[in-house]
């Protein structure tokens, strides 16, 4: 079983959506129905979850949700990317117990855990509702726990926008560079499509 989408409850959909793609979260699709029904997806850099808003989905109380995570390499870094797109951000704070964290702000310290151990150091922001988020820095995973590598594809059409999205791209790339063709294109390609999967640095 892989869990594939979070349902999160919003009060204004589009002021949500603004967030979280201003967040440089991928918008995968807005659709509407009857009586106002809406969903909105959007997915976070190297996820393979997405997360799902919008009107008529959940009876769920905005802001209700609390305590989503987010799985980073550096929780310095990504503090500091997320603070830098306007959002507040809470400092890198590790927690007193030192197993996880406390609810709302109790028992925690200031800074990253003190021996930087995996799963020890956390950082938290809300969106405009108020659900709340958590980096959580992993570094080393515990026994039993996968790291994937490299992209990973759900399906064939999967596969197929990244192509689209890839090229996209590389037209851009080859423009900059005079219109000339790149003979090293699959490359370019194989390059972007990781990146683009993993979260880190795309290819000029």
């Amino acid at each position: 079983m892989k869990l594939e989408v979070v349902v999160i409850p919003v009060s204004d959909v589009d002021r949500a959506k603004s967030f979280y793609t201003g967040l440089g979260w991928r918008l995968d699709a807005d659709v509407s129905g009857e009586g106002g029904f809406r969903v909105v997806q959007v997915t976070p850099p190297g996820s393979p979850c997405s997360v799902i808003f919008g009107s008529g989905l959940t009876s769920a109380d905005p802001g209700s949700a609390q305590g989503l995570h987010l799985i980073v390499s550096d929780i310095e870094t990504a503090r500091t990317a997320v603070a830098s797109r306007g959002v507040k951000v809470s400092g890198v704070f590790h927690d007193e117990g030192g197993v996880f964290h406390h609810k709302n702000d109790e028992g925690r310290l200031a800074g990253p855990h003190p021996s930087r151990s995996s799963y020890s150091s956390f950082a938290s922001f809300s969106d405009p509702d108020g659900n709340g988020w958590v980096f959580q820095e992993v570094t080393a995973r515990l026994p039993g726990r996968i790291e994937a590598s490299g992209a990973l594809f759900a399906s064939a059409s999967d596969l197929a926008n990244a192509l689209k999205r890839a090229a996209a791209a590389h037209g851009e790339h080859e423009k900059r560079d005079g219109g000339r063709h790149d003979e090293a294109w699959p490359d370019w390609y194989a390059e972007y499509m990781v990146a683009e999967q993993s979260g880190s640095t795309l290819p000029a």
